[in-house]
C-alpha cells in the first residue's frame, strides 16, 4: 500500500499546492488481478497554504505528493523528509490515481482524457 496526497480543485489536481484548501489522502493498492484499488479521505484545511499541506503530509505519513505547481522551497522540504513529489501533473483525480497505481504517471503528465 502507498499513501498519496493530492491538492484539490473540485475533482481535479489543483493548479498550485499552496492555493488548495482541500487535499485528498489516498491509500492505493493493486488487487489480486493487478487492477488498481484505492480508498481516500478528504481533508479540509483551515486556510490555503503550503505549510498546512506539508503538515498533513507528515502527520498522515504520506509517501507521495502528486501536484501541479509547487514552490521549490516546499519541493526541497518534502524531498528532504523522504516524500516523493510528482509535480506538473494535470487532470481528474481518478485518472491520476489510476495511472499512478499502474506505474504510468510521471512529472509533467497531462491526464485529461484525449490529451494524454
Amino acid at each position: 500500500m502507498e499513501r498519496l496526497l493530492i491538492p484539490l480543485h473540485e475533482n481535479e489536481v489543483a493548479p498550485r499546492l499552496d492555493l488548495a484548501t482541500d487535499v485528498l489522502v489516498v491509500d492505493v493498492t493493486l488487487d489480486k488481478s493487478g487492477d488498481p484499488a484505492w480508498s481516500d479521505k478528504l481533508v479540509v484545511l483551515e486556510q490555503a497554504s503550503a505549510e498546512n499541506v506539508c503538515k498533513v503530509v507528515l502527520s498522515d505519513k504520506v509517501h507521495t505528493v502528486i501536484c501541479a505547481g509547487i514552490e521549490d522551497e516546499y519541493m526541497q522540504f518534502l524531498t528532504w523528509k523522504g516524500v516523493v513529489v510528482v509535480d506538473g501533473v494535470m487532470g481528474p483525480t481518478d485518472t491520476v490515481i489510476e495511472r499512478y497505481a499502474l506505474g504510468r504517471l510521471a512529472s509533467g503528465d497531462n491526464c485529461y482524457p484525449g490529451l494524454q
